[in-house]
């Protein structure tokens, strides 16, 4: 994810995925409309900069189930490496 490492504008984000300018600038607007990115503002360039804090909340909730879910494929990994041995 590129704008984990630094501040990037759209047509930096466009060139490195080979992508549409116009493209690009949709998916940000949705990212900016969920809080995910914010916009910097320098002279008529905008760079755009990661959010964490809402993933970090998204990171949170899911935590319970990504317990859950890791306790059970533990046990069917188990299960199958029996079946093979059988």
């Amino acid at each position: 994810m590129l704008l984990l490492e630094r501040p990037r504008t759209a047509g930096d984000i466009a060139e490195r995925y080979d992508m549409a300018g116009p493209s690009v600038c949709e998916h940000l607007k949705v990212l900016l409309d969920l809080g995910l990115v914010t916009e910097q503002r320098r002279g008529r360039t905008i760079h755009y900069l990661l959010t964490p804090e809402p993933l970090a909340e998204v990171g949170a909730w899911l935590s319970p189930f990504e317990k859950f879910w890791r306790e059970r494929l533990k046990n069917l990994k188990y299960t199958l490496e029996n079946l093979e041995d059988a």
